[in-house]
C-alpha cells in the first residue's frame, strides 16, 4: 500500500537558497572547508592543554569528540551524499 503522507513529504519543492547551496561547488568548499579548520582549532585547543601537562579531563575529552564532529560535517557538506542519493519511484 502507498503512503500518501510520504508521497506528499517528497514533493515538497526546496527553497531558492537551498537550490543554490547545493549546486554550488565553491558555497560548500568553503562551508565545508571552514567547518574543518573549525574542528582543527577546537582539537589543537585540547591538545595544548593536554601538551602543557594539564589532565586530560571529561571536558578535554569533549573538546576532542566535538572538534571530530566539526570536521565530520564538514567533510559532509563538501560531498554531499544526500544529493548525489537517487530515489526510488
Amino acid at each position: 500500500m502507498a503512503n500518501p503522507e510520504a508521497t506528499a513529504r517528497d514533493q515538497v519543492p526546496m527553497s531558492k537558497s537551498m537550490q543554490t547551496f547545493k549546486s554550488c561547488w565553491s558555497c560548500r568548499l568553503i562551508g565545508g572547508g571552514g567547518l574543518i579548520v573549525s574542528g582543527m582549532y577546537v582539537f589543537n585547543a585540547a591538545r595544548r592543554v593536554m601538551r602543557l601537562g594539564g589532565p586530560t579531563s571529561m571536558g578535554t575529552i569533549a573538546q576532542i569528540t566535538f572538534a571530530a564532529g566539526l570536521a565530520a560535517w564538514g567533510v559532509v557538506v563538501i560531498i554531499d551524499p544526500v544529493g548525489k542519493a537517487k530515489k526510488e519511484s
